[in-house]
């Protein structure tokens, strides 16, 4: 049942982690899945050490910082097991988003688990990156629904839990949306079997400001910001995998699951009712400007 934004923490678990940044360089990063299943990178990255803030503290808001955490105790019981997972996981992961956001409907198109194993081919991801890009996440949802789907407004949430036990061992940490500047973000062209993405990796900059959930219980579930065409919100979030110091030495590998949605919502009305004018919308809404400093967005 999904609960309330949860509310903050009287103990704050504030720590360091190291997390891997692209380095500067002149050519365009690329990461290939198709020949090595935990991907062949192109560039280099190298790892700084970072303060990494409680977000029980925080409280964060999705359309303000680009991730939220929320209370939803889920039904499925095995996520292992791919039918429970692919009907009620996903119809849960819709009802969360389409609650938290107050879309009009949620696709849910993916979900990935992972499990920080030797023998496992989805380890947690290591390296900063945002899941899309404002022309990759208008191409996926063409692809996937079609031009009229593409021309809505819409935002990629994902929808990030651990399972079988809390993610103490290799925590999720994301930037808050605020701190980001658009000069962080490097278009990274990604190669799946049979499709071509592009993602953001990250640039290091000493004004991010990071945020971890501590032991991320299995009746909680993180919401991260994508992509959102709509103007005034938190754009994106970006993120990774670290390891914290304050992990205990018995703690079980992490396992975890994430479910990636579109919400889609209404159409807003036009400023003025000319043909001219309703034009100029939608050719505007196409074209993306990144100001996340400000929380503009990557879209107008």
């Amino acid at each position: 049942m999904l609960q309330d934004v949860l509310p903050p923490w009287p103990k704050s678990n504030t720590t360091t982690g190291s997390v891997l940044y692209l380095d500067p360089g002149r050519a365009r990063p690329s990461v290939n899945f198709e020949s090595v299943a935990t991907g062949a990178f192109t560039a280099t990255y190298s790892p700084h050490r970072v303060i990494m803030n409680d977000a029980r503290a925080l409280a964060p808001n999705l359309d303000r910082r680009g991730f939220a955490l929320v209370s939803h105790q889920s039904a499925v019981t095995d996520f292992w097991d791919e039918d429970k997972v692919a009907t009620t996981g996903r119809a849960e992961a819709a009802a969360i988003v389409k609650a938290a956001t107050g879309a009009a409907h949620v696709h849910v198109f993916d979900h990935t688990l992972r499990r920080r194993a030797p023998d496992s081919p989805r380890q947690p991801s290591t390296r900063v990156h945002n899941d899309y890009t404002p022309a990759s996440a208008h191409r996926r949802v063409n692809d996937l629904l079609g031009e009229d789907e593409a021309d809505a407004p819409f935002a990629f949430i994902n929808v990030w839990r651990p399972i079988n036990h809390p993610a103490a061992d290799w925590p999720l940490a994301l930037i808050d949306a605020t701190t980001v500047s658009p000069e962080d973000l490097v278009a990274t062209d990604i190669e799946y079997p049979g499709r071509h993405g592009e993602i953001f990796h990250v640039r290091h900059n000493l004004k991010h400001r990071w945020y971890y959930v501590p032991a991320m219980q299995l009746d909680e579930a993180l919401l991260i910001k994508c992509a959102d065409t709509r103007p005034g919100r938190a754009q994106l979030a970006p993120h990774t995998a670290f390891e914290s110091p304050l992990t205990p030495p018995d703690a079980p590998p992490r396992e975890s699951v994430e479910f990636r949605t579109i919400a889609f919502f209404p159409q807003p009305e036009p400023a003025r009712s000319d043909a001219g004018a309703k034009r100029r919308l939608s050719r505007s809404s196409n074209q993306p400007i990144f100001n996340p400093v400000r929380a503009t967005g990557l879209w107008r």
